[in-house]
């Protein structure tokens, strides 16, 4: 009865302290010392970590718990998403349980995604870029684009019945996914969830009329969105091209 006591009383709170000081050392490490570290580890400096840290913080978004803080779970998040690590690897490296890593994840997740009207803003074709007006190769032969889409393939996993859905140029099953972006490289629209057997059009169709769909504006000549769009898939094979104004 005796050692039992002292087991859960010193030995196991002797443990939790010694992975409470891995932590602490290992998150001042990563996001304190050296800006080389938090870039490799976290794909981004030190001071492009603490910004979202200190939002989702003092948003309310995110809270510090008794034994882990706002840094760590978005560490953690960073973590798999940079360097596609498993559950696993992440509970070794930072001395936690795989339902904490989990946990953790999907509520920095949710966080971020809460954060989507504050920060993705698509174009609205009242103002020229930048990037185009500041370039004499670009001004003024540019001057009604105002963005950018692409397609890409990602890799995904399936259950077997749907793998022939998702197999399409690849040899294993991908999604289709759609991306627009601003001349800075600031995404302004992502459609992800088309199986890789679907085409670029397709894709394409369905961005311009879900409800959260791509916008494109009118030019000055008032051409419709399906005119222009027409002419986009008539002469390309590929999303890769500028999306403009027409007017």
């Amino acid at each position: 009865m005796a050692t039992n006591i002292y087991q859960v009383e010193y030995i196991d709170r002797s443990i939790l302290a010694q992975k409470d000081e891995h932590r602490n050392l290992l998150m001042e490490r990563l996001t304190q010392q050296s800006d080389r570290d938090c870039r490799e580890q976290l794909r981004m400096g030190v001071n492009a970590f603490a910004r979202p840290c200190q939002l989702l913080r003092e948003t309310g978004r995110l809270y510090d718990n008794r034994r882990s803080s706002v840094e760590e779970q978005v560490a953690k998040f960073l973590q798999i998403l940079s360097h596609n690590w498993k559950n696993r690897a992440v509970k070794f490296y930072f001395m936690r349980s795989g339902e904490s890593v989990s946990r953790h994840f999907h509520k920095v997740l949710e966080a971020l995604l809460s954060l989507e009207d504050q920060f993705i803003k698509q174009p609205d074709g009242f103002e020229v870029p930048l990037e185009i007006q500041s370039n004499h190769r670009f001004w003024p032969y540019f001057k009604n684009c105002i963005g950018a889409i692409d397609g890409s393939h990602f890799r995904v996993k399936v259950t077997k019945e749907d793998t022939r859905r998702y197999r399409g140029r690849k040899e294993f099953p991908t999604q289709n996914v759609l991306a627009a972006c601003t001349f800075d490289l600031k995404f302004t629209y992502v459609l992800a969830g088309w199986e890789g057997s679907a085409s670029d059009s397709r894709v394409l169709n369905n961005a311009l009329i879900r409800q959260d769909k791509l916008f494109v504006p009118q030019g000055d000549e008032g051409c419709e969105i399906d005119v222009l769009m027409g002419s986009l898939k008539s002469k390309t094979k590929e999303f890769g091209i500028f999306f403009s104004l027409f007017g």
